[in-house]
């Protein structure tokens, strides 16, 4: 083997967790600095392993793809994520033509839901 003295971890499994050996390697790989804030990550700071692209988006579950991150910074990026998916998952269904019809009522106009009639 070159340049690796261990082969990288993945994972099949998108729920699988990452083992602390792994964690431990990114930790390293990236100088011990979060990967968002570049600030160094100190002892009692509670840190998390992200993923660069985050699985939702087609992300890999390898090491790859890890990066340590503060847990504060962590939040926002997976906010951020969270809403690049589901404006992804919209404009897909709106290409499709599956978007639902807007549930707004026309300018003047109030708003009448369509029922049927029942006959007496």
């Amino acid at each position: 083997m070159t340049g690796r003295s261990v082969p990288e971890w993945y994972s099949d499994n998108p729920d699988a967790a990452i083992p602390a050996r792994v964690r431990l390697r990114v930790f390293e790989a990236h100088g011990g600095r979060c990967a968002l804030s570049g600030r160094k990550i100190m002892p009692g700071d509670v840190w998390q392993v992200d993923h660069r692209i985050p699985l939702a988006l087609g992300g890999a579950h390898a090491e790859s793809n890890l990066q340590p991150v503060l847990s504060s910074a962590h939040k926002v990026k997976t906010a951020d994520d969270v809403r690049a998916k589901a404006k992804a998952a919209r404009i897909r269904a709106k290409h499709l033509g599956i978007h639902p019809p807007s549930r707004r009522p026309l300018k003047g106009r109030p708003f009448q839901r369509s029922r049927p009639e029942i006959e007496a």
